[in-house]
């Protein structure tokens, strides 16, 4: 087995506070970056799809600040449907998810 791979048995149960928030600003610098190279690089006439895809951003945007006050206030990593903790697997890979997958797949 590989040094960077730990089995499950010893994965936290939970993601560090100052992991999340370096995940957490990882992703809004991201979708920062994707917003202003959309916004300077759109061809004329592209207006629809222009739309489209800055509303995305901006709506992962305000998931990300929500989660960041998750955070603050202690309440980061807890589902928002039944209130149990959220997989650490999940938030490395979402780190932004407000509930865990089953109560996601109810909401759909």
């Amino acid at each position: 087995m590989s040094p960077e791979v730990a089995p499950a048995a010893s994965r936290p149960q939970r993601l560090a506070a100052h992991e999340a928030h370096q995940r957490l600003a990882h992703e809004r610098n991201s979708r920062l970056a994707q917003l202003t190279a959309i916004e300077e690089s759109a061809p004329p006439g592209s207006d629809a799809l222009l739309s489209v895809q800055t509303n995305a951003i901006r709506r992962v945007l305000t998931e990300i600040e929500a989660a960041l006050s998750r955070l603050a206030t202690g309440t980061y990593g807890n589902c928002q449907g039944c209130a149990k903790a959220i997989p650490v697997e999940r938030l490395e890979i979402l780190p932004y998810a407000r509930c865990c997958v089953g109560c996601q797949e109810r909401a759909v």
